[in-house]
């Protein structure tokens, strides 16, 4: 990119807040999420899924970011605190939590995704902005949103909207677009029991990301405008945008790209269920990774804790090792073999022990002689010594929550320690 070219971008940046939507359920990750808003769920060894859309935002010098928060948000605020108050608000950057707020003329919560916005928007007018990007607080993914916003100026639209190619089976699950020679979205339909093909991929059909850039301008007229409407869900994928695209107002569809360009497959997943949130951690443990954690060009920031190095040692005559693994700082392996695994901060894993194809999230305990398979382990589990998980279906779905895929969640609720303090 020319420097005249990135100073256009920066110039936009500067212009620009972000809305982050981290206020939803998340209840397809069923137990990870009693205790914690999605957002927070940990991912990755040492982060929380939240801190690859606010990495985006520093990685792309959009340094104006307000979270709205609503469903058991004490985990996810407590994480933004302490790992994301490094920004000085005398230089123009902030990452602002705003709690859902209960209206006087109103007993309820968030209706949908635009009335979050809506129910925030004296605080969002206060940090008047020319542009907005919302996004959404719970996928996986590296974007340089900078080169979207400068194809939202440039095509001089109300409005853009992020998307990827992705199999029409899948598609049925997103929004789905028809777009012109010029990328001007004609069609927008959420969720199509038939989701209109490509032309020229029959197999495939163009799906929107959540990720939305505005004009400021348009975006408040519009959301009050939706507010007025009793009919309405008050969503941007059921309602404002279909709107907006049948009047014919100026929608664009931006096509998903890698940061730095080339020909790699650009990599964003949804992580709200737990079959795609196991096997988005297993691609980590490629050899050469879809979604690379070890990018320096494009880093993933967060708040970890202070920990020192993982440690690997034999015990009764048993080697401690770990074979294509991703283990974190302050973890034991004593005696046991850890394999095609992630073990995020803090896990012991006993003698004799076994793990193949386990994502331990932090502070889990594994005791001695203990064979897991295909499991993930919420934070703080205590898992006692004997226990095998991942070989017997049946016994598996009796105790504990299987997928169809025959991923294992394992949480404190199941191993009977309701007793030990909430797994934020």
């Amino acid at each position: 990119m020319t420097p005249q070219g990135s100073r256009f971008i920066s110039r936009i940046t500067s212009e620009t807040l972000s809305i982050i939507l981290a206020g939803g359920k998340g209840s397809r990750l069923k137990g990870l999420t009693d205790w914690r808003a999605k957002p927070a769920v940990p991912f990755g060894g040492k982060f929380r899924i939240i801190d690859f859309a606010l990495s985006n935002c520093m990685n792309s010098q959009v340094r104006k970011v307000c979270v709205l928060t609503q469903y058991k948000a004490h985990s996810l605020i407590r994480h933004i605190h302490q790992g994301w108050g490094f920004l000085r608000g005398e230089l123009g950057g902030f990452v602002e939590v705003i709690p859902a707020q209960q209206w006087n003329d109103s007993e309820e919560w968030f209706a949908g995704t635009a009335d979050a916005v809506y129910q925030s928007l004296d605080i969002l007018k206060s940090h008047y902005t020319q542009y907005a990007l919302i996004l959404s607080g719970d996928h996986v993914y590296k974007m340089d949103y900078g080169e979207m916003l400068a194809f939202h100026v440039k095509s001089q639209a109300d409005f853009t909207v992020a998307c990827t190619v992705v199999p029409r089976e899948e598609a049925k699950g997103f929004g789905v677009m028809k777009v012109d020679e010029q990328q001007r979205i004609i069609n927008f339909t959420e969720k199509p029991d038939s989701p209109p093909p490509i032309p020229g991929k029959p197999d495939h059909a163009l799906a929107s990301m959540g990720v939305y850039v505005f004009s400021m301008d348009y975006l408040i007229k519009e959301i009050e405008r939706d507010a007025r409407l009793k009919e309405s869900s008050h969503d941007f994928g059921k309602d404002l945008i279909p709107h907006a695209v049948a009047e014919g107002h100026r929608a664009f569809a931006f096509p998903f790209q890698n940061p730095a360009g080339g020909d790699k497959v650009p990599y964003w997943q949804d992580v709200g269920e737990l079959d795609s949130f196991f096997n988005t951690h297993m691609e980590l443990l490629a050899s050469k990774p879809p979604f690379d954690l070890f990018d320096r060009d494009w880093p993933i920031y967060s708040h970890p804790e202070q920990l020192p190095p993982a440690r690997f040692s034999s015990l009764e005559g048993l080697p401690g090792v770990a074979l294509n693994s991703m283990v974190s700082g302050g973890c034991v392996v004593l005696g046991a073999q850890v394999e095609n695994s992630i073990l995020s901060s803090a896990v012991e894993v006993g003698p004799g022990s076994r793990l193949d194809q386990v994502v331990a999230l932090p502070h889990c305990n594994i005791g001695k002689n203990v064979r897991l398979s295909r499991v993930i382990l919420d934070k703080g589990c205590s898992v006692p010594d004997g226990t095998v998980v991942g070989e017997d279906p049946h016994d598996d779905e009796a105790r504990f929550e299987r997928t169809k895929a025959g991923v294992v969640l394992i949480t404190r609720e199941m191993l009977g320690q309701k007793e030990s303090y909430p797994s934020y």
